[in-house]
């Protein structure tokens, strides 16, 4: 089992079996919103990025762009979104749309699911509101993490780029909990990209995909307590012979 502390990449190093350390940081990576103020050495944040770009893409072209920000710049950019007035259940997603325009099963479901659990975890009521709200824009303080980062990718570039994004962002989280960090996507920051672009000199052609929180996870915080669950293979799985 990985150690959860700072020393878990080392750990692995020492001759952990090399299944036993991907299945662990597989296991154990989940989405945080609630973290540590406690700095993250930025040698660290170097490392994790470069393994995350060992992911495979097609050609080799690395669709990927990565915009590392802490402290001032970070503030900034939580500053502009929450200064903006626009609510997260209204904003436009004007360069590329995450959700589909009408929700139906079993993903409908799925989603409410996880929704529920979190509130519930929190104590939110299903019609407190403005509570369910101050919550959502947790996600433009990057749930209090150290780092935040904004990944984008060329706008020229087709689907299959945008598949090897994913598998490039989910190289990076799981880099980052064999560290002993934990981490949060956050598709949030996505609509925003006008408040976050002149921050952080992003050219007009590239896309803001997400955002990502990078940190140590806040144990003590109700939302890091609940588990959300996967479908068995059966629901999703065909054997074909």
């Amino acid at each position: 089992m990985l150690a959860p502390d700072k020393q878990a990449g080392e750990a692995s190093r020492d001759g952990l079996d090399i299944a036993e350390t991907i299945d662990e940081a597989i296991l154990t990576r989940r989405s945080v919103r609630a973290f540590l103020p406690d700095p993250v050495d930025d040698l660290l944040i170097r490392e994790i990025l470069e393994l995350g770009s060992r992911a495979p893409s097609g050609t080799n072209m690395q669709p990927w762009k990565t915009y590392v920000t802490k402290g001032a710049v970070k503030d900034a950019i939580s500053q502009a979104i929450l200064d903006s007035g626009k609510r997260a259940e209204k904003v436009e997603w004007d360069e590329y749309r995450y959700y589909p325009d009408k929700f139906f099963d079993p993903y409908l479901t799925r989603r409410r699911t996880v929704g529920f659990a979190l509130y519930d975890a929190l104590g939110i009521q299903r019609r407190e509101v403005e509570r369910m709200r101050a919550q959502h824009d947790r996600n433009f303080l990057f749930f209090d993490a150290p780092v935040g980062m904004i990944f984008t990718i060329d706008r020229r570039l087709n689907k299959g780029s945008w598949i090897d994004h994913g598998m490039f962002l989910q190289t990076v989280m799981l880099a980052a909990r064999a560290r002993g960090l934990h981490t949060c996507p956050q598709a949030a920051f996505a609509p925003y990209h006008r408040e976050i672009r002149p921050i952080l000199g992003i050219p007009d052609e590239e896309v803001v995909v997400c955002g990502m929180a990078v940190g140590y996870e806040d144990c003590d915080k109700p939302e890091n307590n609940f588990r959300t669950e996967r479908a068995p293979l059966e629901e999703w799985v065909t054997f074909v012979e």
